[in-house]
């Protein structure tokens, strides 16, 4: 078994009129958020990650459009239904929040595996449909980083 990198990203996909994709994870059902996910290697670069993160849970490139890296950092206790995934004795992760505008909301093409459905919300509905605290804070400050 390959084990997680306890080191991810959170990419907030969002419109400029503020409409923000969600994603429903698959497990488990009911647990919407942005993009997530860990970086492959302890060497590959954030934004790297955050690229082929979009790329991998949403069919989007990222390359096309404006990604930028918030400077926020989250450190959270995973899941214990997760840890699994992690090195023995891993308990938390650090998460680095990405932005990525969007001209409008586009289509997005899901990996079954990781997601059962998508929507574009207004950032106030978007930020309170998530599961994750660090997602609903990343969301909620949406308005302020695009003034």
């Amino acid at each position: 078994m390959t084990y997680k990198i306890p080191v991810s990203v959170l990419v907030v996909i969002y419109t400029p009129a503020l409409e923000v994709l969600l994603l429903e994870r698959a497990d488990p059902p009911g647990f919407w958020q942005s993009v997530t996910g860990s970086c492959d290697t302890p060497d590959e670069p954030l934004a790297e990650t955050a690229r082929r993160e979009v790329r991998e849970e949403t069919g989007i490139e990222a390359a096309d459009y404006r990604l930028s890296d918030w400077r926020q950092v989250n450190e959270f206790e995973i899941y214990e239904r997760w840890r699994f995934r992690y090195p023995p004795g891993v308990t938390r992760n650090v998460e680095h929040v990405f932005g990525l505008e969007v001209p409008r909301p586009l289509a997005v093409t899901l990996s079954p595996q990781e997601h059962r459905a998508h929507l574009w919300l207004p950032w106030e509905a978007a930020a309170e449909k998530c599961f994750s605290w660090s997602n609903r804070e990343a969301i909620r400050t949406l308005p302020a980083r695009t003034a």
